[in-house]
C-alpha cells in the first residue's frame, strides 16, 4: 500500500467548530443545534431504543435523518447520535447490536467536531460498541462486542478491543493441543 492508497484518518474527515469564551464547547450546545430539534431527536431515539419492531425502528430513524438501508437490524437499546443523526448512514443488511452507540460529534474544550459515520452493507456492530465520529465501517466488516471504534474498519475485516484493532484470520491462530 502506498501513501496515496492509505485511507484518510477519521480526524481529517471531521468538521471543526470553534466555540468562544472560557467555557467548554458543550456549554454552547444550544448554539450548535436547535434545542427543540435535539429534544425531538431524543424522544424518537428513546422510542427506537425500546421498540422491538425493526420496521418501526427503521421508519423512526429515517424521520430524524438517519440514512437507513433495506433490511437494517437495529438492536434494542442501540443509540444513534442525538445531536447529528443526519450524519449516520447504515447500509442494507447491516446489524447494529444491543446497546451500541454511534456518535457523530465530540464536544471538547475549545471546539466541537462533527463527522459522518458510515456502516457498510452487511456489516455487523457488536453489543455495547461505541463508534466515534468520522469512522467508516466497510462492507461485510464485523466489530466485536464492547469495542471502541476509533478508526475505519476495512471491508470484510473483524476488529475487537479498546481501541478496536484488526483481528487475524482464524487460520493464523495455532490449534489448541
Amino acid at each position: 500500500m502506498t501513501a496515496s492508497d492509505e485511507p484518510t484518518p477519521r480526524h481529517d474527515r471531521l468538521e471543526r467548530h470553534a466555540t468562544p469564551g472560557p467555557r467548554n464547547s458543550l456549554a454552547h450546545w444550544t448554539a450548535a443545534r436547535n434545542p427543540l430539534r435535539v429534544a425531538i431527536n431524543y424522544v424518537v431515539v428513546w422510542l427506537v431504543r425500546i421498540s422491538p419492531s425493526l420496521r418501526l425502528k427503521r421508519w423512526l430513524l429515517r424521520r430524524i435523518g438517519v440514512t437507513v438501508g433495506a433490511g437494517v437490524s437495529w438492536g434494542l437499546e442501540a443509540t444513534p447520535d442525538v445531536f447529528w443523526p443526519d450524519l449516520i448512514t447504515v447500509e442494507a443488511g447491516a446489524i447494529v447490536g444491543y446497546d451500541a452507540t454511534i456518535l457523530c460529534h465530540e464536544f471538547l474544550q475549545d471546539e466541537y467536531r462533527t463527522g459522518e459515520v458510515v456502516v457498510g452493507e452487511r456489516a455487523m456492530i457488536g453489543a455495547g460498541t461505541i463508534v466515534l465520529p468520522g469512522v467508516e465501517i466497510g462492507e461485510g466488516a464485523s466489530v466485536a462486542a464492547n469495542s471502541l471504534v476509533t478508526r475505519d474498519v476495512p471491508p470484510g475485516a473483524t476488529v475487537a478491543g479498546v481501541p478496536a484493532r484488526q483481528m487475524g484470520d482464524e487460520g493464523d491462530v495455532p490449534a489448541a493441543t
